[in-house]
C-alpha cells in the first residue's frame, strides 16, 4: 500500500503496463524528455527508450492517425492529448477512423488504443485548456470513454484500458492530479465499465464523475452535519454507462442529483436523468435534477469560481430535491 498523488498513480499504471506488455507504447507533445506537462510520463522514456516512448509534431491528427496505423500492425499506442481542448484538431481520426476500423473489418482489426485527455477546470488557466467535451466522444458509436476520479482508480484504469482491444477515451480530472489517496498494487480492481458506490446513503442519490466525485463527497459530509443523508455514486464508465448501481439507489432513494462539470444541453448528466426517470419513474419522488457548467463557452479563469459546480451548488439542489 502506497500513498499517490493521481498523477504519480497514472505514471506508475503506464509503466506496469509497459513492463507487463512490450507492445504499449506511449506518445505525444512533450512525452518524452520533458515527462509531459503533467509530468504523468515523467521517466518513462529514460526507462523504455525513445522506440516505446516517442515525442511527436505538434499534431494531434497526425498522434490519432499514427496511433491507427501502429495499432494495425500489432502494437498497442497510448496518446497523450497536452489539454482538453487540444483534442479537437484530431476528432477527425479519432471519430472517422479510431472509431470505426474495428467495426469496418468485420472485427478482424482491433483497435487496442488509449487517447488520455487532462479534462476539466479549476486550475486557472487560459483558453482551450479548461474543456468539458466528454459527451461528444460518449455519443461516438466504437468508443469506450472512461474517467478517474481518484488515485487508485487512475493506476488500476489506465492499465484496464490499456488491456481492451476497443479504443478508449481516458479523461483525466487536471485539478486532481496532486491530490494524494491510497494505492494497493495488490488489490482486484473493479471491472473498467462500473460505477461504484462510493458513500452509502438514504436520502438522495448523487451521481457525478471525474473531477466533481470529491466535491460530491464533500457535498455527503456537509448534508450529513445537516441531517440528511447522501449516497455518491461515481459512474466512471462515461460510454457505455452502467446505471444499474444508480437505479438500485434511486429506487430506495426516490431522489436523484446529477453533477458534472461540461455543459448541461445534450449531455451525459442529460443521458442519464432521462434513462432513470423512464425506468425509475414510479420511484422518484421527484424530477431528477442537474448541477453542470453552464451552456456557454469556458469562461476566463477569473470567472471560472462561478462557472464550476461547487459545494453550494450540489447542496442547495438536493435541498430543492427534498422540498419537492
Amino acid at each position: 500500500m502506497a500513498v499517490l498523488t493521481m498523477a504519480k498513480a497514472l505514471n506508475d499504471g503506464l509503466r506496469k503496463a509497459m513492463e507487463a506488455d512490450p507492445r504499449v507504447l506511449v506518445m505525444g507533445e512533450d512525452v518524452g524528455k520533458l515527462g509531459g506537462v503533467f509530468r504523468i510520463t515523467d521517466g518513462l522514456q529514460k526507462d523504455f527508450g525513445e522506440q516505446r516512448v516517442l515525442d511527436t509534431p505538434l499534431s494531434e491528427s497526425g498522434i490519432i492517425g499514427t496511433a491507427v496505423g501502429l495499432a494495425i500492425r500489432g502494437f498497442r499506442p497510448v496518446c497523450e492529448i497536452q489539454f482538453d481542448g487540444f483534442v479537437f484538431p484530431g476528432y477527425d481520426q479519432i471519430v472517422s477512423q479510431l472509431a470505426k476500423v474495428h467495426f469496418r473489418s468485420q472485427g478482424k482489426v482491433p483497435m487496442p488504443v488509449v487517447v488520455r485527455i487532462p479534462f476539466g477546470g479549476g486550475i486557472g488557466a487560459v483558453e482551450h485548456h479548461s474543456e468539458s467535451p466528454e459527451s461528444l466522444f460518449a455519443h461516438v458509436a466504437g468508443l469506450k470513454v472512461v474517467a478517474c476520479s481518484n488515485p487508485s482508480d487512475a493506476y488500476w484504469m489506465i492499465q484496464q484500458a490499456i488491456a481492451t482491444d476497443d479504443p478508449a477515451i481516458f479523461f483525466e480530472p487536471k485539478r486532481r492530479y496532486w491530490e494524494k489517496a491510497e494505492v494497493d498494487p495488490d488489490a482486484t480492481p473493479p471491472p473498467l465499465l462500473r460505477s461504484r458506490v462510493l458513500r452509502e446513503g438514504t436520502d438522495v442519490t448523487v451521481a457525478t464523475y471525474g473531477p466533481l466525485v470529491r466535491t460530491c463527497l464533500d457535498a455527503s459530509v456537509a448534508a450529513a452535519a445537516d441531517g440528511t443523508s447522501l449516497e455518491v455514486i461515481d459512474l466512471r464508465a462515461l460510454s457505455p454507462l452502467d446505471l444499474a448501481p444508480v437505479y438500485d439507489s434511486v429506487r430506495r432513494t426516490g431522489r436523484l442529483v446529477v453533477v458534472s462539470e461540461a455543459p448541461s444541453e445534450s449531455s451525459v448528466t442529460a443521458e442519464v436523468a432521462a434513462r432513470v426517470q423512464q425506468d425509475c419513474f414510479h420511484s422518484l419522488e421527484a424530477p431528477v435534477l442537474r448541477v453542470t457548467g453552464f451552456d456557454t463557452p469556458y469562461p476566463p479563469s477569473k470567472c471560472e469560481d462561478d462557472y464550476l459546480p461547487d459545494l453550494d451548488r450540489v447542496l442547495d439542489a438536493v435541498d430543492r430535491s427534498k422540498a419537492w
